[in-house]
């Protein structure tokens, strides 16, 4: 297969960035779209050219670094699925494919594709954790939990941090990320005691950091790979508005 990329090249945050279109062959549909621009870079480096820089790791859909925007898509046309899980089947030879990384204000570009997500390190430092004392862990079954919570609080863990949610909002909010990670602990028995603070803490620092406040449009849940729903934010809103209105918020 040939395809035409149009690939965002920026040195840093504080240059201007620019489309440049490459031109691949010999791509084989079973190709992830990362091998594809490995091949790309593997050509860029025999000419003695840059290569791209993009995010990537575990190319399992884990570890939430291969964030791309594919034709105005956060992580490509497929519905929860990653970029490294993209397959270049999912894409025909005689269209182009747009190529940018993550536009929002708290995502700087570090080079060209690769963003710093620190922000939601940030985020997770501002409540996303357990502090109380806990002890060793318990016995399997020790703690009963519902259920519903706790099929609720899997579907809330299993975000990723990737941050499409933010690229796709068009208010760049990262209230999907931060619900999650208020919601997968507050379900639990052992998030209980922090429950409140955790949520106003984080979505102050949510807010600190520049991201865009949530007006429930949904896109943020249209192109998350994990599936994590727009309820989440829901719970969040209301965990906010308890602690707004208890004198005692734990």
């Amino acid at each position: 297969m040939r395809f035409t990329l149009r690939v965002w090249r920026q040195d840093n945050q504080f240059d201007k960035g620019r489309l440049v279109m490459y031109v691949v062959d010999d791509i084989s549909p079973d190709m992830s779209f990362l091998e594809m621009l490995d091949v790309l870079n593997e050509r860029l480096i025999a000419e003695g050219e840059e290569p791209i820089a993009f995010d990537h790791d575990c190319r399992e859909g884990i570890c939430g670094m291969c964030g791309l925007m594919i034709n105005g898509n956060a992580h490509g046309p497929n519905k929860a699925t990653t970029t490294c899980q993209l397959h270049m089947r999912s894409f025909e030879e005689n269209v182009p494919i747009t190529i940018e990384p993550w536009r929002a204000k708290p995502f700087p570009v570090v080079k060209d594709l690769v963003v710093d997500r620190s922000a939601f390190d940030r985020i997770i430092e501002a409540g996303g954790y357990v502090s109380a004392p806990t002890g060793s862990a318990p016995d399997a079954h020790a703690v009963p939990v519902p259920k519903a919570d706790a099929d609720q609080a899997f579907e809330a863990a299993a975000c990723i941090g990737c941050g499409a949610c933010v690229a796709a909002c068009p208010n760049g909010s990262g209230m999907l990320f931060t619900a999650a990670k208020t919601t997968h602990l507050g379900l639990l028995p052992q998030g209980q005691p922090e429950r409140y603070s955790r949520a106003v803490e984080m979505v102050a620092t949510h807010d600190d950091l520049g991201f865009g406040g949530c007006t429930n449009t949904g896109e943020c849940t249209a192109v998350c790979p994990k599936g994590i729903p727009l309820g989440a934010i829901a719970r969040l809103n209301r965990d906010v508005l308890h602690a707004s209105l208890s004198p005692v918020r734990d």
